[in-house]
């Protein structure tokens, strides 16, 4: 680490060798496309290199980057949500198909059902906010807990608390949406 700091090049690739599968795995909770994933990771790398001088090591280095990764993830949400190109009913046939099939029985009989699912959840998710987006991400699908999720965004705890029980709720009113939209009739 010391190394690194003091310019060592060969050291900063240590480190990025050893915490890229993490910075490209809470990445790809962010955004869908794999390019985007490359570009993200890729910028969440040259940050931390110009910003290595402020990192005190009061925590260990991973946490210091996965708060770092989850703030710049954050903004190429916000960035993202100005330059939305998704619209909300633009579902694959394999979406709309698990829906209309699989969602009253709740029991997936195909191993693409899982896959249809996340990617539903996705779009619902690509709906919110920025910050709704987020604190779901952290708390729902990466299973953080609030104390956690405050500590990455740098929110107090009750502030992640009524995001959360806002953005939940916002969810639920996208996907009542949707489902007024495309009824299924066996509910």
């Amino acid at each position: 680490m010391a190394g690194a700091r003091a310019g060592d090049l060969g050291a900063f690739e240590t480190l990025m060798r050893r915490h890229s599968p993490r910075v490209f795995a809470t990445v790809r909770r962010y955004t869908r496309r794999e390019s985007d994933v490359e570009d993200l990771a890729q910028e969440i790398w040259i940050k931390a290199h110009q910003k290595l001088d402020g990192y005190r090591g009061e925590a260990p280095f991973e946490h210091w980057l996965m708060r770092l990764a989850v703030r710049t993830c954050y903004d190429a949400l916000r960035a993202a949500r100005r330059n939305r190109e998704a619209s909300f009913t633009d579902l694959t046939e394999a979406e709309h198909q698990w829906l209309m099939d699989r969602l009253p029985s709740r029991e997936p009989r195909d191993p693409h059902d899982a896959e249809a699912a996340r990617d539903l959840v996705q779009r619902l998710l690509e709906q919110l906010s920025p910050a709704d987006r987020l604190v779901l991400t952290l708390l729902e699908l990466e299973d953080r807990s609030v104390k956690e999720v405050a500590a990455l965004t740098g929110w107090s705890v009750p502030t992640v608390k009524v995001r959360a029980f806002r953005a939940r709720s916002r969810m639920r009113r996208l996907l009542k949406r949707w489902l007024d939209k495309h009824p299924i009739e066996a509910l």
